[in-house]
């Protein structure tokens, strides 16, 4: 099982929004870390077939992301997914079936298989204009799982998520992780720190990294500083340096910063973790003057 990614790449205007993005994807799960423009739905949305590429190709098995036996592979959760609020969560996962061209006996069958996977089976009979946000998006997995899809895309599944809804989302990704290609994107860091098995970071239309968290976090090796200093000095570090966290402690001031350098005397280099790295390279200086 391979989801081949080749010199991807789509531009608008002026704009490069995806720039020649070539990876190769196996069975786990992928986590897409990036800031909002970042060009994370572009490329999902271009991996679906949604969405025409400027240039370069996408290929599961071979098989180019304009054939059908493609799309039978692919179940994709997009970030705004439309409900349709009067019908029932059985009767949607039913309408959903009938357009991925499932029989009627198979789609009863996986559309009970599935509420009960995302523990929905009691809602089954409840209109979705009285479902939580966490439900909805634990019926949107499962509209992209009728087709027992091989490639799994889901953009932004736990924006909006209360933690409890957050957790119960990331396990079953988690799980589905061990048989399928799953790409998760969002910019919650603590969600791919919990279940990716492979991180890429997206930054101006490119991947600039690849690899385990422990591996991609050796990029700020000695980077990571805390510190506690006076309210004077904190706000022109805070003006210099990306924050990580600041906060008071009995009339002085406790920083955690991303720098190049040690950034003032009593700064001391520590263990850095996948959120330092994120705001390494997505969060601007403030400015305190």
């Amino acid at each position: 099982m391979e989801l081949v990614i080749d010199r991807l790449t789509k531009q608008y205007q002026s704009k490069i929004a995806a720039d020649r993005i070539s990876l190769t994807l196996t069975k786990g799960v992928y986590g897409l870390l990036g800031a909002n423009g970042a060009g994370k739905t572009t490329l999902m949305r271009m991996l679906c077939g949604v969405l025409k590429p400027t240039g370069g190709e996408v290929k599961f098995n071979g098989i180019d992301v304009s054939d059908e036996g493609y799309r039978d592979a692919l179940g994709y959760l997009p970030q705004d997914f439309g409900y349709y609020p009067e019908f029932t969560a059985r009767e949607f996962l039913y309408y959903m079936a009938s357009l991925k061209g499932l029989t009627k006996q198979r789609a009863k069958e996986k559309s009970a298989e599935l509420l009960e996977i995302v523990s929905l089976s009691n809602m089954a009979k409840k209109k979705i204009k009285t479902f939580s946000g966490g439900m909805k998006q634990r019926l949107g997995i499962a509209q992209a799982l009728l087709n027992n899809p091989q490639i799994l895309i889901l953009d932004e599944p736990t924006a909006g998520l209360d933690p409890k809804e957050r957790i119960r989302f990331r396990n079953l990704i988690s799980q589905l992780g061990g048989e399928k290609i799953v790409l998760l994107s969002t910019h919650i860091v603590s969600d791919i720190e919990s279940i990716a098995n492979v991180v890429l970071i997206m930054k101006e239309g490119q991947i600039i990294h690849r690899g385990s968290i422990g591996e991609i976090i050796k990029v700020i090796d000695n980077k990571i500083y805390e510190c506690t200093v006076d309210n004077v000095t904190a706000k022109e570090l805070m003006g210099m340096y990306p924050v990580i966290n600041v906060r008071q402690e009995n009339g002085t001031i406790f920083l955690r910063l991303a720098a190049d350098k040690i950034p003032c005397e009593s700064a001391v280099p520590v263990q850095a973790t996948l959120e330092d790295l994120y705001l390494y390279y997505f969060s601007e200086v403030e400015d305190y003057a």
